[in-house]
């Protein structure tokens, strides 16, 4: 492999967010649209287990990328619950107004929030008692945006609600982790990849993936080959590709868990685009004594491995990510981190170099801050926010608003999503 030296990240600036309560999630959007995005600290219930005692939301916290804190909804607890599943919260701008809005599950029951203040704009009964593993905003009914709203429970049944929270529709299957919503054929209806299974907006099944195990962990979409249509690659039991009629192109079964995908342009000497990979090869078991350690890889656009880290260090929870933008011109880097084994949050290149190495042991989040055309990292602990970058910015906000990425408005712990180029 090429050798690249490391680059120092800059920082911009660190937060005390202490106020928000311990194993806090962190989304991030523009709540006030003065041209830079604010952070909210979602905090969880605190009977919330990995998998089946339900995932709700008990507070939620606003800053301002200065440390100000904005608002806060509902009460912390030292005894909440950690990150083994998604939190059930969201922002986006769910009724078309322009504005952002926080959506959460707190309460048994569905929130929509004025993401400005924190006051409530609604609240809705759950369509089902366990409807509140994560939130999927989509575009169901043909609106002028995605306001319709997805619910499911951990691993079998999944709700669609319009913007009314009047049920459209209701699905059992094997859904994963976080369905992804994707206007596949263009008619300006999301379809919905809901584990192995392709539904059109209406809920009915179009097609579904065959001989996959387990679950679908994460979801992509994207135009890997270069033929003009999205194709999507879902990992799982394996990492598999399929075009957008259902038809299987490649499998990739090097590995033993495919637990995390990402799509992106991480190496420009090849076609298409190269799908990033993280294989759990062992899963921790202190019953048996066994040290859990995962590895990432890399592929190309045919499903043939280019590399595969030889990790020395035990670590096995590993969270990947694509990032683009961090320097202009640059490809795009694998974002990794919750590695552990003392390996910090880094950025790696196309050959398997870490690039950009944060020094702040933590979760990651990214984005364009603050309209510039470029992306930040932060990296967040319980006590800390650190926000990184390539070069210096003026916090100081411009008075435009910014968009909402449909990315942040889809924040999973198995971060799916889709590639345009």
């Amino acid at each position: 492999m090429q050798q690249t030296t490391q680059k120092e990240p800059y920082l911009i600036g660190t937060i005390d967010i202490q106020a928000a309560g311990p194993r806090c999630k962190m989304l991030l959007g523009d709540l006030n649209g003065d041209g830079r995005m604010e952070i909210v600290m979602v905090h969880p219930d605190n009977r919330q287990d990995v998998r089946y005692i339900p995932h709700q939301v008990q507070c939620l916290t606003a800053f301002d990328l200065e440390g100000n804190l904005l608002w806060q909804t509902g009460k912390t607890d030292p005894g909440a619950g950690g990150q083994g599943s998604d939190y059930p919260a969201q922002i986006a701008d769910i009724d078309g107004d322009g504005r952002l809005e926080v959506l959460c599950v707190m309460e048994d029951r569905f929130w929509i929030l004025d993401g400005q203040t924190g006051s409530v704009k609604a609240a809705y009964d759950l369509p089902g008692e366990h409807a509140h593993d994560c939130i999927i905003v989509a575009n169901l009914t043909g609106g002028a945006s995605a306001g319709d709203i997805i619910l499911k429970d951990r691993y079998h049944n999944m709700w669609a609600l319009d913007c009314e929270f009047n049920l459209l529709w209701q699905h059992k299957g094997n859904p994963g982790h976080f369905p992804w919503v994707y206007d596949v054929d263009g008619d300006g209806l999301d379809e919905v990849m809901a584990g192995y299974d392709m539904l059109d907006h209406d809920g009915s099944l179009l097609w579904s993936c065959r001989d996959l195990d387990d679950h679908a962990d994460c979801i992509w979409v994207g135009d890997v080959n270069g033929d003009g249509e999205p194709e999507l690659v879902i990992g799982g039991s394996v990492t598999v590709m399929y075009d957008r009629h259902g038809r299987e192109l490649w499998r990739y079964e090097g590995s033993i868990e495919s637990q995390h995908i990402a799509l992106g342009r991480f190496r420009s000497d090849l076609p298409g685009l190269q799908i990033a990979g993280l294989d759990r090869l062992v899963r921790e078991d202190n019953g048996k004594g066994l040290k859990g350690k995962d590895a990432l890889f890399l592929l190309d656009s045919e499903g043939r491995e280019i590399w595969k880290e030889d990790r020395q260090t035990a670590g096995w929870l590993t969270i990947i990510e694509p990032l683009r933008g961090w320097e202009q011109g640059a490809a795009d880097y694998i974002l990794a981190y919750r590695r552990g084994g003392g390996v910090l949050p880094a950025l790696y290149d196309g050959e398997m170099n870490a690039v950009v190495t944060f020094p702040l042991e933590g979760y990651a989040v990214h984005a364009d801050l603050f309209g510039s055309g470029s992306e930040q990292v932060i990296v967040f602990n319980q006590e800390q926010a650190a926000i990184y970058s390539s070069k210096p910015h003026d916090l100081k906000p411009s008075g435009i608003p910014l968009p909402q990425p449909k990315r942040l408005s889809s924040s999973t712990l198995y971060p799916g999503g889709e590639v345009t180029l």
